[in-house]
């Protein structure tokens, strides 16, 4: 329960950090403040529930698409976030690649280093007892 609990938080602030970046460095990409923490639990819920069904369809029906599952999911989640009034706002197609290409970015690096910072602190606080 602990692992779950901890899994949400990382991958509630790694999508807070993707959105903010992205809204940073790409133009095309408009985030309101009114709705940032609605875009972030949408976000962060869609990316959880599409990533597994994504992949599932994927592996029966296109196996060669599988490297690209967290991008997909992450355009779809990005899309889905958008639908919210005072989110997120991407224009045009490359607004929506790149954004789609940072906030993968952002989210897969943030989720593996805070994971393993997390592990290693569960290692030297074993390592203690």
């Amino acid at each position: 329960m602990i692992r779950f609990l901890i899994n949400i938080a990382i991958s509630l602030v790694t999508a807070a950090i993707g959105l903010l970046v992205t809204s940073w460095v790409l133009p095309a990409f408009h985030l309101q403040a009114s709705g940032f923490v609605i875009a972030v639990v949408v976000f962060t819920v869609a990316q959880a529930i599409l990533a597994p069904f994504i992949f599932n369809i994927a592996r029966q029906y296109a196996s060669a698409i599988l490297g690209g599952i967290g991008l997909v999911s992450t355009f779809v989640a990005l899309w889905i976030a958008s639908l919210f009034p005072d989110g997120i706002r991407i224009d045009g197609f490359v607004g929506w690649v790149l954004a789609t290409l940072i906030m993968w970015l952002i989210t897969a690096l943030g989720t593996w280093l805070l994971g393993l910072w997390w592990l290693k602190g569960r290692v030297e606080e074993r390592r203690d007892r």
